[in-house]
């Protein structure tokens, strides 16, 4: 999209708007270009065409559909919580013959987004869960921002921009190395300290 102004994307832009929210994202692209475009626009249609891009094969980070299923095997109950519109998280979530989130939490549905935690605590609380004792998957520093500052437990697979480990903030190289049974073991020793 932003080849279409000249504009060469880099790592380190996606690096910057990795997280959201989209509205940050527009700016951050209209700055690049010079103002040929407003934010605004460009956000929707950012939003446009990534909700046909996600519509169909969105490839999942490894071991996270295999996590998801074992979580749920066990009885965990998942709630999808992401700073991008509903029309992208519904397109994402149609990746799914059924979806295995008991709910989603999308820009729309709250005040403010990511970094704020509104997002994990609507989540926790509308699945009647006590967010302390709730673990948080999380890609980005503007998710796990959020995640840390709702009281969650937080478990990290950065992408693109590091993640710190610290307190109640776990990092991991990748998905695949988790199952419920490593999660349950480990999140009772860290509840322990």
């Amino acid at each position: 999209m932003m080849a279409e102004f000249g504009y060469q994307w880099l790592e380190s832009d996606q690096a910057a708007c990795l997280g959201g929210p989209l509205d940050r994202v527009g700016n951050y692209m209209s700055g690049l270009i010079g103002g040929k475009r407003d934010g605004h626009s460009l956000m929707l249609e950012i939003i446009e065409r990534m909700v046909l891009k996600f519509k169909g094969e969105l490839p999942f980070m490894p071991g996270a559909v295999e996590l998801i299923t074992d979580l749920r095997e066990h009885g965990i109950e998942l709630t999808l919580v992401s700073a991008s519109p509903r029309s992208l998280v519904d397109a994402a979530l149609s990746n799914f013959a059924e979806s295995p989130f008991a709910r989603s939490i999308s820009s729309n549905d709250v005040k403010i987004t990511k970094p704020d935690p509104e997002g994990y605590l609507l989540a926790a609380s509308s699945g009647g869960h006590d967010i302390s004792n709730s673990l948080v998957l999380e890609d980005s520093l503007t998710g796990v921002t959020a995640a840390k500052a709702s009281g969650a437990w937080v478990l990290a697979v950065p992408h693109l921009v590091p993640i710190e480990k610290s307190g109640r903030v776990d990092v991991t190289d990748s998905l695949t190395n988790w199952s419920y049974e490593k999660l349950a073991i480990k999140y009772a020793q860290d509840r322990s300290l």
